[in-house]
């Protein structure tokens, strides 16, 4: 499946925010917009409160997560 390229959008440098990922050119890191979208903000919600985050900063964001899903195998409680 062709997503889009979500390393245009998102950074790394450890001598900014600690490290953590983040949008280039903010502070503001991918998780804060992942806590959003988990708390039921729509993209142009997210976009009126951080107003320095680029337009395809919440398409990135998903693109970024759903790779890391892809990728690491997390272990998950056994079903009861």
């Amino acid at each position: 499946m062709e997503g889009m390229n979500w390393r245009e959008v998102i950074t790394a440098d450890p001598d900014i925010v600690h490290g953590q990922v983040r949008f280039a050119g903010t502070r503001i890191p991918v998780s804060v917009v992942l806590d959003c979208l988990a708390g039921g903000m729509t993209e142009a919600e997210i976009l009126r409160e951080y107003p320095t985050l680029p337009a395809r900063a919440v398409r990135a964001a998903l693109a970024y997560a759903a790779e890391l899903a892809r990728d690491d195998i997390l272990p998950l409680a056994a079903s009861q």
